[in-house]
């Protein structure tokens, strides 16, 4: 099967990695990475260049394109594809806006009769504040005083379009994922990320400093449940709108005293989840999201592994809020060898030089028989890599983080 993968983060390194590895006959990536061009063939063409990307699949004569990102799944790119003939595992625009618009996911969840945070008609602390549209992972500001509160409706307003404000929820995070075909939802597996720049969840928001998967008291019974209550009337909501979901569907959960209730939701796998949850899915992926892009998942069945895995991300000395470029990166190889899997997220070639070219420059993945050996490997891992300014977290997993949910 020859596959095109769209995007250029360690989200779609992953995919590339574990595409290949479930037998993809050729990968290809648009515009791709240093990392998936050592899987494939990159193309220079856009993510959100529908036309361009319709071009090179015509082309190369792709069985199947996996869109990753959600600026061109919202954009409508999926769509433009789908017109012409192409297979898409990535939902329409349509379906998309339960990403793109957290007031369109309000509407879908509550005529599903799926329990979320409720919204408040005055904004007062505590509360948090929501942009309404896409925001790269950083449109969410949690507000404990007033003063959080001015300035997070003040972040908000700045990045455009609406605010959304709800009640603060208190429990832990959990992020489930399920393939979706248009009407049945296959589960995933589930993963808990980490959002602040700092340890001990401070600092601002960014796009994600790690992640580990299973979280403990959520194996494939509890997910399954989950995505029962949670997944499956969405996308029956969905369906009945005229809009269906073939892709992955991310539910973003807090796990309150009352129950699971719905933090928000993407219409892609996450980043960095996605590198902590695809070593463990057990199957063939690549049939799999070639039957969700069909529109039929009956009778497929993704186990999942009895190992653990644990994601860390190493970042510019100045991410989230300024990018690192151009600065030379060593130890990536000596990573590898020491048993991580490392995944490409900001980087770039200078010549036979790898750089930086982001924030977020890689995802260093360990995979073992528990959470603990999985943690030393990432960590190990993560330390064998360096360039001018480089950090990371030390907290991800923590036996105190990994707790039962």
């Amino acid at each position: 099967m020859r596959v095109l993968i769209v995007g250029s983060g360690g989200r779609e390194h992953a995919l590339a990695w574990r595409l290949a590895r479930d037998g993809a006959t050729e990968v290809h990536a648009a515009p791709g990475n240093p990392g998936t061009a050592g899987l494939g063939t990159c193309h220079p063409v856009r993510a959100e260049d529908g036309e361009g990307l319709l071009e090179l699949a015509r082309s190369l004569a792709v069985d199947l394109a996996v869109i990753g990102p959600e600026a061109p799944l919202v954009a409508g790119v999926a769509d433009v594809l789908r017109r012409g003939g192409v297979s898409v595992f990535g939902p329409g625009a349509g379906a998309a806006r339960i990403e793109g618009s957290k007031a369109f996911a309000k509407d879908v969840m509550e005529a599903a009769g799926v329990p979320s945070a409720r919204a408040l008609d005055r904004p007062e602390p505590p509360c948090v504040v929501k942009a309404d549209g896409l925001a790269a992972g950083k449109g969410v500001f949690v507000c404990l005083t007033q003063d959080e509160l001015d300035a997070g409706l003040a972040a908000a307003a700045a990045l455009g379009g609406d605010v959304v404000v709800e009640e603060l929820l208190d429990g832990e995070e959990l992020s489930v994922f399920a393939l979706c075909d248009g009407s049945r939802a296959v589960p995933l597996g589930a993963a808990r990320d980490y959002k602040r720049a700092e340890n001990g969840d401070a600092g601002p928001n960014t796009g994600g400093m790690g992640s580990f998967s299973p979280v403990p008291g959520f194996g494939a019974a509890e997910v399954a449940e989950l995505v029962d209550r949670i997944h499956a009337p969405v996308i029956e909501q969905l369906a009945r709108c005229g809009t269906p979901f073939a892709g992955v569907l991310f539910a973003g959960l807090m796990l309150t005293r009352d129950g699971p209730r719905v933090l928000e939701f993407n219409c892609r796998f996450g980043d960095p989840e996605t590198q902590s949850l695809l070593p463990l899915v057990g199957g063939d992926l690549t049939a799999a999201f070639a039957a969700a892009a069909a529109g039929d998942l009956r009778g497929v069945e993704l186990g999942g592994s009895a190992e653990a895995a644990v994601t860390v991300v190493v970042t510019g000395g100045e991410y989230p809020e300024h990018n690192d470029v151009g600065s030379a990166i060593e130890g990536i190889d000596e990573a590898e060898r020491r048993g991580a899997l490392v995944f490409h997220g900001g980087t770039a070639l200078h010549g036979e030089r790898l750089v930086t070219n982001g924030g977020r420059i890689v995802g260093v993945t360990g995979v073992a028989d528990d959470l603990e050996r999985a943690r030393a490997v990432a960590y190990d891992g993560a330390a064998a890599i360096s360039f001018a300014g480089a950090r990371h977290r030390s907290d991800i997993a923590e036996p105190a983080e990994a707790r039962v949910g």
